[in-house]
């Protein structure tokens, strides 16, 4: 047999603009770190071992969920409120990270914020200066060939980790263009999946085995919202081969 990584994985699908802002999808992003944390039992696995892990403005807002969050509300009535919504620790993909900075996504920061947007808010959702001690370990990869969202974003947010001593990984790969997944075709690339795989076993977020493991696909719950009914979607065999659906705007949780 052959030893194999397992992670459970959730594909979140939040909500975006025009019809929505800032903050829908962060609270969306905290909702189903907690849902998954409160529920880890029954769906068998650790509740201190959760992540997030964003593409693109995706990784928006999985750099947003791991920097904004809180230890939950024991009083809370709703179960689900009542659990941490910080990640245990965070993968960002060509991640867009400021809205106050030269090297921003204008198109992204426009979408998260709006037109004119407080300059507070761009900074509050600027998260390379929100990063604390508390902060998960992070796991960054990009591309200098990157025109679309800078890699600088990514370098920020690592030097943002290092100097606040946050365990944390950044990959720079030289050509590559943006949105480029995992990958699967590019032989150079695609090793970057290798480098976090060993990353997450290093740190522990990882479960190796050298059993069989079947493969399965189950139903998982989107984030809801008040008023919304349960939302339960498969991954399909596009998700799975692409990471992130195409769209750069799915995380895994």
């Amino acid at each position: 047999m052959t030893r194999i990584q397992v992670i459970d994985a959730f594909i979140l699908k939040y909500r975006l603009a025009p019809r929505y802002h800032h903050p829908a999808m962060m609270e969306d992003a905290q909702r189903a770190l907690r849902y998954v944390r409160s529920h880890a039992s029954e769906f068998g696995i650790a509740p201190d071992r959760i992540g997030i892990w964003g593409f693109s403005a995706g990784g928006h807002l999985a750099s947003t969920a791991a920097t904004h969050f809180d230890a939950g509300n024991p009083a809370a009535a709703d179960l689900v409120e009542r659990a941490s919504s910080r990640p245990d620790f965070a993968i960002l993909a060509y991640p867009v990270i400021t809205c106050s900075e030269s090297f921003k996504h204008e198109g992204s920061c426009k979408n998260l914020l709006g037109d004119n947007p407080d300059p507070r808010l761009a900074d509050y959702l600027s998260n390379e200066k929100q990063v604390s001690a508390q902060a998960p370990p992070t796991f960054l990869f990009h591309t200098n060939d990157d025109d679309g969202v800078p890699a600088e974003n990514s370098v920020a947010f690592y030097l943002a980790l290092r100097r606040a001593r946050v365990p944390a990984e950044l990959h720079i790969c030289e050509h590559g263009p943006h949105g480029v997944g995992l990958a699967p075709k590019d032989p150079v690339l695609s090793t970057w999946t290798q480098r976090l795989a060993d990353w997450l076993r290093i740190g522990g977020f990882g479960t190796s085995t050298l059993k069989a493991v079947e493969s399965r696909q189950m139903p998982v719950p989107r984030a809801r919202r008040r008023g919304d009914a349960p939302n339960w979607k498969t991954p399909t065999k596009k998700d799975n081969e692409n990471g992130d659906s195409g769209q750069n705007r799915q995380i895994v949780i």
